[in-house]
């Protein structure tokens, strides 16, 4: 059994995130905030909750900007948070991939950074409540080269059930009764076999692998959320500030901020 101590924990930053529109023409998605710190931050964090601390980020779109982050707290000299960027015992590794590489091409160029060894996969825009040794212990009962975390995503739209033009029952924006790809994968090294070095891991890749019968689905029922949209990032803020943090069981550990900094001022908010 891998240790945490040791897995590396890989993460996907380099796209644009065109549909955050103003937010992330002046950053990258994983560095918009979310409670006053970066969305990845939180995704660490939970990493880092189960003892996994080191960190692989696959960069692209401003790249420099994470270096930037990462190593001073600042974008563009300017305070981004309330706490520290990361925590004395993380190691963080930024990898510039490229402007227009696809996610299997970024995840290619991650092989001489985990060194052979199983590791985590996720993207740097998605936080959940998945518990992490559970995930990986079902990984590796199922003795397969991949897990992938499959979640119901909510609608948001009203479902009507009706029978012969009568409304029986009205469930305002539920969990789809289907299941799709989360993130939060647990990976062997073999994966890399099935890896290009340029499209979309979510194509090519993942379909070998279930050709092969060689990926996993652990399923999670619990909280997931990505932040696609500025009102996903707006509801995540809200749900922060209220204190409802179902992604984040390390919060109530959290000092409490001496000074809240914003840099980035939204519009239509």
């Amino acid at each position: 059994m891998a240790e945490p101590s040791t897995t590396p924990v890989v993460l996907f930053c380099g796209g644009k995130g065109t549909r955050l529109g103003s937010l992330s023409q002046k950053i990258p998605k994983p560095l918009v905030p979310v409670g006053g710190m970066p969305v990845v931050w939180h995704i660490m964090k939970s990493y880092a909750h189960f003892g996994y601390r080191n960190f692989v980020l696959l960069t692209g779109y401003k790249a420099e900007l994470f270096d930037e982050y990462f190593e001073n707290g600042t974008l563009g000299g300017e305070t981004l948070g309330c706490y520290s960027p990361s925590e004395p015992d993380w190691n963080v590794k930024c990898v510039n991939t490229g402007l227009e590489t696809g996610t299997s091409g970024r995840l290619f160029q991650a092989r001489d950074y985990v060194k052979g060894s199983r590791f985590l996969l996720t993207y740097g825009d998605g936080v959940c409540s998945v518990s992490v040794p559970e995930l990986v212990a079902f990984h590796e009962s199922k003795g397969l080269a991949a897990t992938m975390t499959g979640v119901h995503p909510p609608t948001s739209f009203g479902i009507v059930q009706h029978d012969s033009g009568t409304v029986t029952a009205f469930k305002e924006k539920p969990k789809l009764d289907v299941v799709i790809n989360g993130g939060f994968f647990v990976l062997e090294p073999e994966v890399f076999d099935s890896v290009d070095d340029d499209g979309a891991f979510e194509l090519k890749p993942l379909n070998r692998l279930t050709e092969a019968r060689q990926l996993a689905l652990y399923t999670h029922g619990g909280f997931w959320q990505c932040m696609d949209t500025q009102k996903e990032r707006t509801e995540l803020d809200k749900m922060w500030q209220s204190g409802d943090r179902p992604w984040a069981p390390w919060a109530k550990d959290l000092a409490a901020p001496t000074r809240v900094a914003e840099v980035l001022h939204e519009q239509n908010e």
